[in-house]
């Protein structure tokens, strides 16, 4: 679905809560007569199933494309070995292939990109423009930050991540 200029995505996650509260709430309504004369708000709050996540989706979309100019300019490109502790808070720019990916169908994907100096762990708090699989080369944006708040191992704060065409050497 696309709001504006921005492609909405709706997690896997918030369409299977909907139908199975959608199958509750015909079943309800055909056991129970009590329950039709409830539908005048049990149907707006089966609809707001879908749409608060689909708000939020374009909110935090539209988000990131506004800040992704800004990391375009700011960012430098390094190699993941380079990445550690003194760069917290600071945008970077990798490239490399997809490893890994976790947590898609929650439109809140984790990413393991690595380039042949090393691996990192790439987190993006929205579901990205294009789909991304393993295998793909991709080039990334983001700020590093520590996996867990305060403590654990750098990770990439991913605002923009996009595929890359392979190169024929």
């Amino acid at each position: 679905m696309k709001i504006g200029n921005i492609e909405v995505r709706v997690s896997t996650i918030t369409i299977v809560v909907f139908v199975i509260f959608t199958i509750l709430l015909l079943g309800a309504s055909v056991i129970s007569p009590e329950v039709r004369s409830q539908l005048i708000w049990l149907i707006p709050c089966l609809f707001m199933l879908l749409v608060i996540p689909i708000a939020l989706n374009y909110m935090s979309r539209s988000q990131y494309a506004d800040i992704a100019p800004q990391y375009e300019a700011e960012a430098k490109t390094v190699r993941v070995r380079l990445i550690n502790e003194n760069m917290v808070g600071k945008p970077v720019r990798i490239e490399g292939v997809v490893e890994r990916v976790y947590f898609q169908f929650l439109n809140r994907p984790q990413y393991l990109v690595a380039d042949r100096s090393g691996a990192i762990s790439v987190k993006m708090f929205t579901s990205p423009e294009e789909d991304v699989k393993v295998n793909d080369i991709v080039e990334v944006l983001g700020q590093v930050i520590r996996r867990y708040i305060l403590v654990g191992e750098p990770v990439i704060n991913c605002v923009s991540i996009r595929k890359v065409k392979k190169s024929k050497t």
